[in-house]
């Protein structure tokens, strides 16, 4: 009898030891993909095999190579690394040519903005064009909404973060770029990026499902999923975008915008996305519910527009903050319609079979 040898994990912290990495390097590696992991997507339990831990340690470099493919820097340090100025390449960054990895707010609640190095340098070689002179000039947020080759996966988020040039000396020289008014591509462009690397890790439909619905605002969300229970199933899967909160309400407020969808092109695209994954997660498996339960889309059309409410008029943007998404049925409402709806048909009985003033000639 054969016994099947199952390879040795490592908890992430052992990996990232091994790996001389510290803890924000090595989750970024894990999601760039230059570390490979095994377990599940968003259960913050991902674990690396001792073969892929050997691998690397045997690449050439190590570790240095493979520190230096997830380093990050801010624009100070991005500027000087591209040979430009702060202000340049602040323009660069919210007209959508550079990405960014990843973003915390500083102790006045300013965005600051973090780019992979090996990024930047590939894109100053490859654009020569663009690091010398006229700037590119960023669509005003009053302009038609166009679309180019590099910049068309922006269009516009404005999240005001131009606060973050009073701290230090990078913010300081992009304050002078002139951008007040012109969209900032940054926020939305982060928000993809985040998005498609979280997709990339996980294979489970309802948690694909429940990525892409992250950054929905839960109107949207309510809207689009009307199940109560799929809904808790999406919130029991809902990724963590940013780690860590802010303990302040004002800086819980600017981290809100920064991880919610605000531009209509945006918010069109992740609609359509979530009903097609919607669409695959419930033919691949229906959502936990009580036994007995129907689906919202086994409802009646009756009950569904006694319950549902109507659709808003104009754009509707949530100002709290997100709800639990607990299992309640009812589409959330409290009491018990069903009883009350039996009740108002007893009463009209009644009222049918004992006309009153000569009414049964109605």
């Amino acid at each position: 009898m054969s016994v099947m040898e199952i390879p040795e994990t490592l908890a992430a912290g052992r990996a990232a030891q091994e790996l001389r990495l510290k803890r924000g390097e090595f989750e970024l590696a894990t999601q760039m993909g230059h570390v490979r992991t095994v377990g599940g997507a968003l259960s913050g339990r991902r674990r690396v095999a001792r073969g892929e831990v050997e691998r690397l340690r045997r690449a050439a470099g190590f570790p240095g190579a493979l520190r230096e493919r997830v380093r990050t820097v801010g624009t100070a340090e991005g500027a000087e690394l591209m040979d430009i100025s702060p202000g340049r390449f602040t323009r660069l960054a919210r007209a959508g040519y550079l990405v960014p990895v990843r973003f915390y707010l500083n102790r006045y609640r300013a965005v600051v903005w973090l780019y992979l190095a090996e990024e930047l340098r590939a894109f100053a070689s490859s654009e020569p064009g663009l690091l010398t002179g006229r700037l590119p000039r960023t669509r005003t947020r009053t302009e038609p909404r166009t679309r180019t080759a590099r910049a068309g996966s922006c269009t516009g988020t404005g999240t005001g973060t131009g606060t973050e040039t009073a701290l230090d000396a990078e913010a300081a020289e992009a304050a002078g770029a002139g951008t007040a008014g012109e969209e900032d591509c940054r926020p939305r462009n982060w928000r993809g990026r985040r998005i498609g690397l979280l997709l990339h890790e996980s294979d489970d439909r309802w948690e694909r499902a429940a990525i892409v619905g992250s950054v929905l605002d839960p109107v949207q969300l309510a809207e689009l999923v009307p199940d109560p229970y799929e809904r808790a199933c999406l919130n029991r899967f809902r990724p963590d975008l940013a780690p860590g909160r802010p303990a302040s309400e004002a800086g819980r407020e600017v981290m809100g915008r920064l991880l919610t969808a605000d531009d209509p092109d945006e918010i069109s695209w992740h609609r359509s996305s979530l009903t097609a994954l919607l669409a695959d997660a419930r033919r691949d498996r229906q959502a936990p519910r009580p036994s007995g339960t129907a689906p919202a889309s086994a409802h009646t059309p009756e009950s569904a527009s006694a319950t549902e409410p109507a659709p808003p008029a104009g754009p509707v943007r949530a100002t709290g903050p997100a709800v639990t998404c607990e299992p309640v049925p009812y589409d959330g409402q409290r009491g018990r319609p069903l009883l009350t709806r039996l009740r108002g048909r007893r009463v009209r009985g009644r009222e049918a079979a004992v006309p009153l003033g000569g009414s049964a000639g109605r």
